[in-house]
């Protein structure tokens, strides 16, 4: 079983669609192993983005994360990082596929609703920075 890190934006969780999110992960044979709300700090955002602190779009991805509560979960799934992609849809919301999240929802290409790992070595990382071994759930 592959695991990784989903985060609903503060854009998703303004527009109310936490339960719409996790309803189109459980229904694709998702499972949600661990999932809480948070406020990050400007700092803490500036930690997880860290890989991309050299890009231009950097201090205003970090101040949109910063900008309300956001809701990390863990999903765990054969292929889940794949299949979390393919549900979220290309960063870009003007290119992702009809009836994704992104392509649904989202208003801009850093307000795109939801964040999801990459890469299986990517998804530790991502996961060990807002989770520890009690959060997380196993399930059967």
């Amino acid at each position: 079983m592959e695991r990784t890190l989903s985060i609903i934006k503060p854009d998703g969780v303004g527009h109310g669609l936490i339960g719409e999110v996790i309803r189109r992960f459980e229904k694709n044979g998702i499972k949600i192993i661990a999932m809480k709300m948070v406020h990050l700090s400007l700092d803490d955002a500036r930690k997880f983005y860290a890989v991309h602190k050299e890009r231009p779009f950097f201090n205003s991805l970090t101040a949109f994360m910063t900008s309300g509560p956001i809701v990390p979960m863990i999903l765990e799934g054969e292929n889940v990082i794949e299949k979390n992609r393919t549900l979220m849809g290309a960063t870009n919301y003007k290119d992702a596929a009809e009836g994704t999240i992104r392509r649904n929802f989202a208003t801009d290409i850093e307000k795109n609703i939801v964040h999801g790992s990459d890469a299986p070595e990517t998804a530790a990382i991502e996961i060990k920075f807002f989770f520890n071994e009690l959060e997380i759930c196993e399930r059967g």
